[in-house]
This record gives structure tokens, sequence and C-alpha cells, in this order.
């Protein structure tokens, strides 16, 4: 992108500002440390001379020992040691705390998972309760008053403008957000109360930007398993027809795919992404905007993938822009500006949100005729 459209001179012009702004301060700060390392130094050479000197002249006048001055000026110089040293690693101590206030900032935003009893694999029966979203780090709320609930086997068409929420919703979902208010409850459960882990092996989720791991296709699938099925790590791949093209590849399932999988393209990733988000036939399949990168046949294959889903009583969310693909959704969920707009029966929601576009045709088909 840079090179493509001539942006590397200003970025990197800002970066060397940056940069030089940083060594700038860095100078200065050496600058500053060195100044009262060299005036301690001065303080500890002055006050040893100056006890050597007083030593010196109450020894001459018999009022005190040169065992009793050589004994003075050591303490004095090991008393002052620390105080000098304390100021030689003032930039390490500053370093230190600023290291300690972030992994503290990070443990607060992202707390240790508590120990929790194991639950029955769910059957992937989605309530969704009145919750309210806010970004990590953000001050407003992304998603309000969201409430709806699917039947395990149904699939969800979520639909909406751009930044609607629609991608906020389902990392609330998967638990990647918290939630402010309100409750999502995976076969009565509250997401709160499931293992992360063993929940994750229900749920398959293929986020908006895809990410792959440096390791071969096969691991990325079963995402790295210790000793994954290797019937398993097909079946996903022929379900998300995938299997072809990854038998095209240079050592097939044990390809190399680099870091982030940068030795294939845009639609490569995402559909060996939708194999792994199928690996296992989870309960709860999650797919934001699965078709973005896909060609036609790619498409095609996804569309096979939602009907295999469907026929094994699969609960999915379908986020898309597409309406093609909405034709195999039982139900849709319409969400603008963070809040829910429609939600219902699939024929039910078309009609409403073809209504007004109908209305507004009849003068026009009229004047016409």
């Amino acid at each position: 992108v840079l090179h493509a459209m001539g942006m590397w001179r200003p970025l990197r012009d800002r970066w060397l500002g940056r940069q030089k702004e940083t060594l700038a301060l860095q100078a200065q700060a050496s600058d500053r440390v060195g100044g009262l390392v060299a005036a301690t130094k001065f303080v500890r050479m002055f006050l040893q001379s100056a006890i050597l000197g007083i030593g010196a002249y109450l020894a001459i006048h018999s009022e005190a020992t040169a065992g009793a001055m050589i004994a003075a000026s050591i303490i004095m110089g090991r008393a002052l040691a620390p105080v000098e040293l304390v100021v030689a690693q003032w930039k390490t101590f500053l370093q230190a705390r600023s290291a300690y206030e972030r992994i503290t900032e990070l443990l607060t935003v992202l707390p240790a998972e508590a120990q929790r009893m194991r639950l029955p694999p769910p059957q992937g029966h989605l309530s969704v309760q009145g919750i309210v979203v806010v970004p990590p780090g953000g001050a407003r709320p992304a998603l309000q008053n969201i409430t709806f609930a699917v039947e395990p086997g149904l699939t969800l068409g979520i639909i909406g403008p751009s930044a609607a929420g629609k991608s906020s919703l389902v990392r609330a979902v998967v638990g990647v957000w918290p939630l402010l208010h309100g409750a999502i409850r995976i076969d009565g459960a509250e997401l709160s109360h499931w293992n992360s882990e063993q929940l994750g092996q229900h749920i398959g989720y293929l986020p908006q930007d895809v990410e792959l791991f440096s390791g071969t296709v096969a691991e990325n699938i079963s995402r790295f398993q210790p000793s994954p099925s290797e019937e398993t790590i097909i079946a996903a791949a022929n379900m998300a027809g995938v299997n072809e093209m990854i038998q095209s590849l240079p050592a097939g399932y044990n390809t190399q795919i680099g870091d982030g999988g940068q030795s294939l393209s845009g639609g490569q990733r995402q559909r060996i992404a939708l194999a792994r988000a199928l690996y296992g036939m989870p309960a709860l399949v999650i797919l934001d905007e699965p078709n973005a990168s896909l060609d036609s046949d790619g498409e095609a294959a996804l569309l096979t993938a939602l009907q295999r889903l469907k026929a094994e009583k699969r609960t999915v969310l379908l986020i898309t822009h597409k309406t093609n693909i909405l034709s195999i959704t039982d139900k849709i969920l319409v969400l603008a500006q963070g809040q829910v707009q429609a939600f219902g029966n699939r024929d039910e929601i078309f009609a409403k949100l073809l209504a007004p576009r109908v209305a507004t045709m009849a003068p026009n088909v009229a004047v016409n005729g």
C-alpha cells in the first residue's frame, strides 16, 4: 500500500521526526542523570575530603587519633555510596515502574479466568438478554439493550449498515468483549459460567479479519490440537469445500503457510479459516462476513457448508451484506446504531424491509402504466 500509493516518503519523514524527538528526550534524560551522578560524586568526594581535613586538624591537636580519622572517612564513603547508586540506577527504576504499571493495566483489562466446573456439551441454544457492550478501552457503548434468542439448529442472519454493531455482537457472544450489562446464555448457562477452553471446542468462529498462524495447513484447521484426528481435519476441509485447493498446495495439508498465512491468497486464507471454524462440527458456528473474499466457487462451497450445518442441527450466526446467501437463514436480526431494529422470521422481516420500497415504487408504476 505504501509503495503503490506513494505514501512511504511522508510516513518515513513522520517516523524520522518522531525518532529524532525520542532521541532528543533520551539524550536530555541521560544528561540529567549524568549531571546528578557527577553532583553526587562531587558531594561524596567533598565530604570525604572535609572529614579527612577535619580529622587531620583534630589529630594534630591531639583531640582525635589517626585511626578515628580513617574510620570516619570510610564510614562517610559507605554511607554515601547507596545514594550515589540510587541516582545512577534511577532510569532503570523508572523503566521498571512503567513496566509494572503496564502489566497491572493489562491484568485489569484481562483478568485471570477463574476455575469453573465443566458443563455438559452445549446443544446450541443461544439467548442474549439486554446486553450492553463497550469496546475495551472505549467510552461509548457499541451495543445497547440487545435481546434475542435462537433455538438449536436454526440459522440467524445478522444484517445492518456499517458500524451497526454486528461484529461487536459476535465478539460479545464468543466472549472476546466483556459485557457491561445483561447476559448471554448458551444452553441456559451464562457465558461467564462456562470454562472458556471447554466451550471453545464447541464454537466455530470465523472473524471478519482472518488470522492464521505459522504452521501447517492441517495444524491451523485442527486449531493446533496436540493429537488431532486426521479424519476430522479432512472432514472439515471437505465441508468447507477446500480439500482440492489444499491438495494443490506444494505439500498438501503439510504445507507451511508462514506467519499470518502470508503464502496464501485472501480467498485461500478465508476458506481455510472456514474449515477451522467447522472443525469438529461445533454446536454454535459464528461467521462474520464469510464470503467477503470468496469467488463464485467459494460462495457455492459456503452455501453447501451452511446447508450441511442446518442438516446437522447446528446453530449458525451469519453476518453478511450479500442478500443472496440470506435465503438459507431461518431468522433475521437487523441492527442499526448498536440497537435492534427488527428480529423475527426471515420472510416476515424481508416483507417489512421491502414494504417501504414497494410503496415508493407504486406511484411511479401507476404513472408509467
